[in-house]
């Protein structure tokens, strides 16, 4: 700043320097013309040329306050270049393509893991979600209960990392000896995490609703929106199995076309 001053008081000298010497110029021409003295003219010429050098010589170069904002200008582009690196850096150590895509993929125990959010007791309807059979007619009806093929491995994911309990509305004891064969067939109780005493059995709805109040589960996954509705108060977190999405839903609830859809392994 300092130095910037004093080059523009030395302009201003300049310029001063200058005035003064137009008007001595004006007034020697003038005494000049009157007295038509040739060398007179000569000095007053070499005077005025002399004063033109020392004005251009001393005078700070033109374009000296365009160039400064140019590199400001220069600088700033370099700064968001460096800020683009960066920004592609991180984004290359997370997302490289050179890195092998299955490697990055999450396992389903870290999806399972993940969704449920630090949950530990889960209870869960069986028709519709775990069997094929939808309605306890229906599964009256069928010689044998069939396990959705595509929800195993969820189920037993959450069987080793939770307190999973079945349950479900029948007619009859045979409906329950088909549920119980069909999961054993499956494999379900092969791992040691969901025993046959944790698969519930009721003759109503409301029964339902009573076992998954006395149990207490972090989480409840049900096809019904009415059962849903009605445990949003007291239950942490819902999973509605539905095709169709409700309008109105606690903030609690989720909603998911299957069970194994909602865990993202389809």
């Amino acid at each position: 700043m300092a130095e910037f001053s004093s080059k523009e008081e030395l302009v201003r000298l300049i310029k001063r320097l200058g005035s003064n010497l137009s008007v001595k110029l004006s007034t020697l021409f003038s005494i000049l013309f009157q007295t038509r003295n040739f060398r007179s003219l000569s000095a007053i010429a070499g005077l005025a040329l002399a004063v033109i050098f020392s004005w251009k010589l001393l005078r700070p170069p033109s374009g000296h306050r365009r160039r400064q904002p140019k590199r400001q200008t220069s600088s700033a582009g370099n700064s968001d270049i460096s800020t683009s690196s960066n920004s592609q850096l991180i984004t290359s150590a997370v997302f490289s393509p050179s890195d092998d895509a299955g490697a990055q993929k999450p396992t389903l125990e870290q999806i399972v893991r993940q969704k449920l959010g630090g949950g530990r007791k889960v209870t869960c309807r069986l028709l519709g979600i775990i069997l094929e059979e939808k309605s306890p007619e229906e599964l009256q009806a069928v010689n044998q209960a069939t396990v959705r093929s595509s929800v195993v491995d969820v189920l037993l994911e959450i069987t080793n990392y939770c307190d999973l309990y079945l349950m479900e509305r029948v007619l009859d004891e045979e409906s329950e000896r088909k549920v119980i064969v069909a999961l054993e067939d499956a494999g379900v109780f092969a791992s040691g995490g969901l025993i046959k005493e944790k698969v519930l059995f009721c003759s109503t709805e409301n029964g339902r609703t009573s076992f998954v109040r006395q149990l207490e589960p972090d989480w409840h996954i049900d096809s019904d929106p009415e059962i849903i509705s009605q445990l949003a108060r007291f239950i942490k977190c819902q999973l509605h199995v539905s095709e169709v999405k409700p309008e109105r839903m606690a903030s609690n609830v989720f909603t998911s076309a299957s069970l194994e859809h909602f865990f993202q392994c389809t």
